[in-house]
């Protein structure tokens, strides 16, 4: 006689769905998961080194903030990766994997160099706000490309994005070639460093400042965008299934196209930021990766823009205080990216288990 569903023994272990776990249970498990990551750093540290693990966590303190010039330095970095982060959140809730965001963050760049160069005697107020302007304009025209043909004939976003990365590469190095000073180095330079026009002005003693005032703004606007707006809205409905989005009469190549815009417009943004408020100068490294690892920033938070802020600064601080350890303690820098990668694992894989739980089942018991 076959056996129905009904008799089939339940296995004795499984893997489920957790839905119900509280935001005070999703903070245990990320904060157990920080913990025995930073045992193991220090079990890997002690094999290879023979230096106490404690010594090396205080260097990486003292590296990320041992003095102001290190702490904004720190913030420096993550308000970069915030930025970017934010940026990518309402094109990824949508489930469109915008991997172009290096590409516009240099084409931002590039148009903030750009005015800083032909139109420094206009004023730093209209400088300022022309190159904000304009920078974020060229992002989000860097974005629209893929974002149309993502909606008209539905290519594969990722490839198209992560190809015109490469594109602004070398527009980047046209342009590094073209405005190099001196003659000969290869390098754009110090943009404006006499007159300092369409560099951030210095508040409270230092010029990040503004920096922080733009990104908290975008992380303010984003929640609220994303969480109580008619188009936050869409774009979950989107991203949940483009035929029930149709049902609902949404119209799906417009929500993607303008949610598309303002990620690069917001990408374009942090290229103004990186020329005109850190560098001020382009070159083919000032987005330094930081597009990519915006990426785990978005994903970690689940596109909330106050976690966003708190990853960041748990990144940017791993990366001030690796360069640190590699410096005091007489370690190479990959053997410090070993420490960066150790708890990066962990607390990516905390996330398995705020989203699933094991059940265990006696043998023989039924369903």
């Amino acid at each position: 006689m076959r056996k129905t569903v009904t008799d089939m023994n339940e296995p004795l272990f499984r893997i489920v769905k957790n839905e119900n776990m509280s935001l005070k249970g999703k903070i245990i498990v990320r904060a157990a998961a920080l913990i025995l990551a930073l045992l193991v750093c220090g079990i890997v540290i002690t094999l290879i080194t023979g230096y106490n693990p404690l010594t090396v966590y205080e260097t990486m303190a003292q590296g990320a903030f041992g003095t102001k010039t290190r702490t904004w330095s720190t913030l420096k970095e993550m308000l970069m990766l915030s930025c970017i982060a934010i940026g990518l959140a309402p094109a990824f809730r949508m489930k469109f994997w915008n991997i172009g965001a290096e590409g516009q963050i240099l084409i931002g760049g590039i148009v903030s160099a750009g005015c800083m160069i032909y139109l420094a005697g206009m004023g730093n107020v209209g400088l300022f706000i022309l190159m904000f302007v304009l920078s974020a304009l060229a992002g989000a025209l860097w974005a629209l490309l893929p974002a149309v043909f993502k909606a008209r004939f539905n290519t594969n976003e990722t490839l198209f994005t992560l190809m015109m990365n490469y594109v602004a590469i070398q527009l980047t190095s046209y342009f590094v070639a073209k405005w190099e000073n001196p003659i000969g180095s290869n390098t754009v330079g110090v943009i404006n460093q006499n007159g300092h026009e369409g560099w951030f002005p210095k508040i409270f003693g230092t010029q990040y400042f503004i920096s922080l005032v733009i990104v908290l703004i975008l992380a303010v606007f984003m929640h609220i965008y994303l969480r109580y707006t008619k188009h936050g809205y869409e774009i979950a409905v989107v991203g949940e299934s483009e035929n029930t989005a149709r049902y609902a009469g949404i119209s799906v190549p417009r929500v993607i196209i303008r949610t598309v815009l303002l990620s690069g417009a917001i990408c374009g943004t942090a290229g103004f930021m990186a020329v005109a408020g850190a560098s001020h100068t382009i070159s083919t490294s000032t987005a330094g990766g930081r597009g990519f690892t915006a990426i785990i920033v978005a994903w970690l938070a689940k596109f909330d823009s106050a976690t966003m802020i708190l990853i960041s600064l748990l990144l940017a601080f791993l990366n001030s205080g690796s360069s640190e350890i590699a410096s005091k303690c007489h370690l190479n820098d990959f053997a410090s990216k070993i420490v960066i990668g150790i708890i990066l694992f962990f607390i990516l894989g905390s996330e398995f288990f705020i989203n699933y739980k094991p059940v265990f089942g006696k043998k023989g018991e039924k369903q």
